[in-house]
């Protein structure tokens, strides 16, 4: 089993420290920081894993989420006196056309810049890989004619050991209006691992002795994300935050789920008010939904644990070996 603790630092040989940059909305924050420790926690196996939270003070907040901050999260500018071993840097919601124009932008690139000089292997999920990808490369990623949100089926592609083990075809959740183009991300020299004819590609590498895993989809989803997005996306239009009614996830609800929303956008569009807001949580009762990516993700995640795990026992007897020749160089010079 691994442990998690934000305040009780476990450098014992077999253990692993993990910071995860939680760059959602206030609304996502707690269930990001649960979601990643389940995945984690499912992922470590024998491993002792150690998870501590850092934030962008960019990203805009309201008072919650500033005092949930306050409480469980150290700013970025501590990375520098962390001993990481990964790091995992999430998405955020866009507020800018161009990725440069965010708030976060440029705390982000310092982030970036630690990861580098310091050669930690980094996952860069969603926006946050999108952001990465421009300022390695200058790839901009292109906005999609519809949001891209649903359940997919992928393809694996190469054999890379952070897809060791992976099924030949997979599903995985995304949730994104933006994407990058596999072609602009080959010419570059990506490494892609996975993609998809419907959603593009899923997962890429830029390798290194830090290597960086870009991911736009979202393994470390449970269940009902994607439903709580929806229904999130459902009141910003009945509130007239948003001018098109979101289209269901695809391959995400059962036949009788689909068919309670479809009733109720139907209605939405007739009537849109708020109003129709308190009819949302019968027309949307709880339908049966499964995480059927888990295993796909916790593979996914164990694969990059085990890297990290292999990356420090290989440091460590550097370090080792190092010190030894320092001790026999010594001897050595003191000898008549």
């Amino acid at each position: 089993m691994a442990v998690f603790s934000a305040d009780k630092p476990d450098d014992s040989e077999g253990a692993l420290t993990i910071g995860l940059v939680n760059n959602m909305p206030d609304a996502a924050l707690e269930a990001t920081e649960q979601q990643f420790t389940n995945l984690l926690n499912a992922a470590a196996g024998s491993l002792t894993v150690r998870l501590r939270l850092f934030a962008l003070a960019e990203v805009p907040r309201g008072k919650a989420g500033r005092e949930r901050i306050r409480r469980l999260y150290a700013d970025f500018r501590a990375l520098d006196r962390s001993r990481l071993d990964g790091l995992i840097v999430t998405g955020a919601e866009p507020i800018a056309p161009d990725l440069k124009d965010e708030p976060y932008w440029s705390s982000l690139i310092q982030v970036l810049r630690w990861a580098e000089m310091n050669a930690v292997p980094t996952i860069w999920s969603c926006l946050a890989a999108h952001a990465i990808v421009l300022h390695l490369s200058g790839i901009r990623r292109r906005r999609l004619e519809e949001k891209c949100s649903g359940l997919f089926s992928f393809e694996k592609v190469e054999g890379h050991p952070f897809a060791d083990g992976l099924p030949s075809k997979f599903l995985m959740p995304h949730s994104r209006y933006n994407g990058l183009a596999e072609e602009d991300l080959a010419a570059a020299g990506f490494t892609i691992l996975s993609r998809s004819s419907e959603a593009g590609v899923d997962m890429f590498v830029k390798d290194g002795e830090g290597p960086f895993l870009f991911v736009q989809g979202h393994p470390e989803y449970d269940a009902h994300t994607l439903l709580r997005e929806y229904k999130r996306d459902i009141r910003r239009f009945l509130k007239r935050e948003m001018e098109t009614y979101p289209k269901l996830p695809v391959g995400y609800f059962d036949q009788e789920a689909a068919a309670r929303f479809e009733r109720f956008r139907e209605e939405a569009l007739k009537d849109r008010s708020e109003d129709v807001l308190d009819r949302l949580s019968t027309a949307a009762a709880e339908p049966i939904l499964s995480n059927v990516w888990r295993a796909t993700a916790v593979r996914l995640y164990a694969n990059w644990l085990n890297f990290l795990m292999l990356k420090k026992a290989t440091v460590a007897a550097r370090e080792l070996a190092l010190e030894f020749d320092h001790v026999r160089a010594s001897k050595q010079a003191l000898r008549p």
